[in-house]
């Protein structure tokens, strides 16, 4: 079966692609030795990040940015991460809604992922479903992450180039924004640029990222101004995405990046393989036999996690 299955989402069969993705959402047995055969038939894609403040209309740009790479001949596969609902563990569907035109396409895929506890907002699946897209021939994957004000930091573990939209209205944010925001970002967006204050805030981003810069940087991080319901300003930002690949790819910094991104993958992959193994019905007895008696301050938890670690 999953030979099978490998086989057509090498084809590129949209039925299948989306098979292997349920299989990885729902940690299947089966998802991992779907990835191992697919493995060698990645590597291929290249991965854009996009990530910023609900509002900013990253799911519009996404969309744009979708139909002109289709215009231009290539393949797009989009992840479409959404908040994990805490009554049903479900994705909202929003994403897809916004973006069923291109949905109807063939040669366009788009998945929305539930976050499922993940603080960054891109879950470890979303990762892994990258990987079954970048297998089925996708040339470009959109990975949208959702802004809910936590550390989009994993988004940069994953994706080549990394894009932070904001909107006109994040003026005054700027000056208190992450400063791991701003590391990541790639290229920054102002989106809806046609409202006031556009202006001012194109001026405070591009001082931030100058002052950013150190004496090693042999690159400006650009700042596009967009307003992606009309298609305004997705060309320049599409130049701007090949511009940093081809930059990336020049300076021999697309496969140490990806290097980097692949240690912490695997030691993500150890740390939750560990945590799975780790849990025995026998610990998980224990610890639900003594919470009690931890809340009621008779035993620390120092001591219950020392006590599960010491050998009988």
């Amino acid at each position: 079966m999953i030979n099978d299955l490998a086989e057509k989402i090498l084809r590129s069969e949209k039925a299948a692609i989306a098979r292997g993705i349920s299989l990885v959402e729902n940690e299947s047995p089966q998802a991992s030795v779907l990835l191992k055969k697919l493995y060698k038939n990645t590597g291929r894609a290249y991965l854009v990040g996009i990530t910023g403040p609900p509002g900013a209309g990253k799911s519009t740009i996404t969309n744009s940015l979708t139909k002109l790479l289709r215009a231009k001949g290539h393949t797009v596969g989009v992840i479409a991460v959404d908040p994990t609902s805490p009554f049903t563990g479900g994705a909202l569907l929003g994403d897809r809604i916004r973006m069923q035109d291109s949905g109807t396409d063939e040669e366009v895929f788009i998945r929305s992922m539930a976050t499922r506890g993940s603080l960054g907002g891109l879950s470890r699946k979303a990762k892994e479903a990258c990987e079954i897209l970048d297998a089925s021939g996708k040339e470009f994957i959109i990975i949208e992450t959702v802004g809910v004000g936590q550390s989009e930091l994993d988004i940069a573990q994953t994706a080549d180039t990394t894009i932070v939209v904001l909107v006109p209205e994040s003026g005054d944010a700027v000056q208190t924004m992450k400063a791991g925001l701003m590391e990541i970002g790639d290229i920054f967006v102002i989106n809806k640029s046609d409202r006031e204050g556009s202006e001012a805030l194109g001026i405070a981003l591009r001082t931030m990222l100058h002052l950013k810069m150190t004496r090693e940087s042999d690159r400006e991080t650009p700042v596009v101004k967009t307003v992606a319901s009309r298609g305004k300003g997705i060309d320049e930002l599409l130049d701007l995405i090949l511009r940093h690949k081809d930059y990336l790819a020049q300076k021999g910094k697309l496969e140490s990046k990806r290097r980097e991104n692949l240690l912490k993958q695997i030691n993500e992959l150890v740390n939750h393989r560990l945590e799975h193994k780790f849990w025995t019905a026998e610990k998980k007895s224990q610890l639900d036999e003594k919470i009690a008696l931890i809340s009621g301050r008779e035993i620390t938890p120092y001591d219950f996690v020392d006590g599960l670690f010491t050998d009988k």
